[in-house]
């Protein structure tokens, strides 16, 4: 069965259309009933919308019998990481203040495959038997920071960071994490009012980060997305450090054998992980095939391009936070642009295009795009070609 409402990442679309507190609350209803009643964790991200859905997928959960444990702001990871029967958060990433969605972790901190996605589908106009109820608690986030600095912390002492929080879930939060290691922080993107949530800042625009770093001399410049899943990184040059460069600077530093990234990572990633002896495992887009290919292979790191970095050493997801951290620590008082230029950076180009319907793309368009590339790669080769034969004859 195609799911109707579950993309890549969960049930994502602009408040007001596709989300709706109907349409949540049904979700939180299905999603207690898939969970078999159980307890229900949930937090969300800072959108002004968040705090109506968050109640809304709470009644859901006590109308199937279950007890939702509502949290407020907290990170993705954390929800992850303090799922209980589930875990649920109230959010659309790195997507403009008019977003939002539901995101769900099953009771190992997974998240759920299609076919789960489906059978919660299919639960969606299932009676509810009632009889649940809903909680609060209010101690989730420093759980969350005192378990990642805890594990994943370092003496930062010295280090001068500037942190963009993107006025999302890290908002407050991360810079109090490195400032409890010793690092001296200034951080920007960290007043949230609902809507300025990955609004000119954060990792989906670097800039005013990127001016910052320069103009006030700092080590390097850390940005998260609005619910702190991803996380990208300027050097002291201001100089952007994506996903794959973050990645390989950790394989090198944890001293991993192998790495699970997508087909959109650059050439010069698997570059250099050949050359180290590093295996490379390709999987589709989006940060849960990444997952799913790390427990397959019995491997700990992975990432994307676009910045969700794994480390699944006594984590369960993707952590921004906790990619910060690695990073930080992988410096060892180097530069990171000495650190990240490991990595030679191929040529690369991507668009993001807007997209109705969430089922698979259409066969012709398909091929069509396979036609286009068989047509530009043969243009390509006859350009290089005649170059040679003109200047080598």
């Amino acid at each position: 069965m195609a799911r109707e409402y579950f993309g890549t990442d969960g049930v994502r679309g602009v408040v007001g259309e596709l989300i709706t507190p109907e349409l949540v609350e049904r979700l939180g209803k299905a999603s207690a009933l898939w969970a078999r009643s159980g307890r229900v964790f949930v937090g969300r991200d800072t959108r002004a919308s968040g705090v109506e859905l968050e109640e809304a997928f709470g009644r859901g959960v006590a109308s199937a019998g279950g007890v939702a444990v509502l949290a407020g702001v907290v990170p993705t990871p954390a929800v992850a990481l303090l799922r209980l029967d589930l875990g649920v958060v109230i959010s659309a990433s790195h997507n403009p203040p008019e977003y939002n969605g539901v995101k769900l972790f099953d009771r190992e901190g997974r998240k759920l495959s299609d076919a789960d996605e489906e059978q919660i589908e299919a639960l969606l106009e299932a009676p509810a038997p009632g009889g649940g109820e809903i909680d609060r608690v209010e101690v989730a986030a420093e759980s969350y920071l005192d378990h990642v600095l805890d594990r994943f912390g370092a003496d930062l002492s010295g280090l001068r960071i500037a942190v963009d929080c993107a006025n999302g879930a890290y908002a407050g939060l991360a810079p109090l994490g490195f400032e409890r290691l010793g690092a001296s922080v200034e951080a920007i993107g960290n007043e949230p009012d609902g809507a300025n949530i990955n609004v000119g800042c954060g990792a989906t625009d670097l800039a005013a980060l990127s001016a910052l770093v320069r103009s006030g001399g700092f080590d390097l410049g850390i940005a998260f997305d609005g619910d702190g899943d991803r996380m990208l990184a300027v050097d002291e040059r201001g100089r952007t450090v994506d996903g794959d460069q973050i990645v390989a600077v950790l394989a090198l530093d944890l001293g991993v054998d192998s790495v699970a990234v997508t087909v959109m990572s650059n050439l010069g990633l698997h570059r250099l992980m050949a050359d180290r002896g590093i295996r490379v495992h390709t999987t589709d887009v989006g940060d849960r095939y990444v997952l799913e290919a790390l427990r397959r292979e019995g491997a700990k790191l992975g990432g994307e391009q676009s910045g969700h970095v794994i480390w699944l050493d006594d984590h369960v997801t993707g952590d921004g936070l906790v990619a910060a951290l690695l990073l930080c620590r992988a410096l060892g008082g180097r530069p990171l642009s000495e650190v990240a230029g490991v990595m030679p950076r191929f040529p690369q180009v991507t668009r993001n295009l807007p997209r109705s319907g969430r089922g698979p793309l259409p066969g012709g368009l398909l091929a069509a795009v396979e036609g286009v590339n068989e047509e530009e790669a043969e243009s390509l080769c006859a350009r290089i070609a005649a170059l040679v034969t003109r200047e080598l004859g």
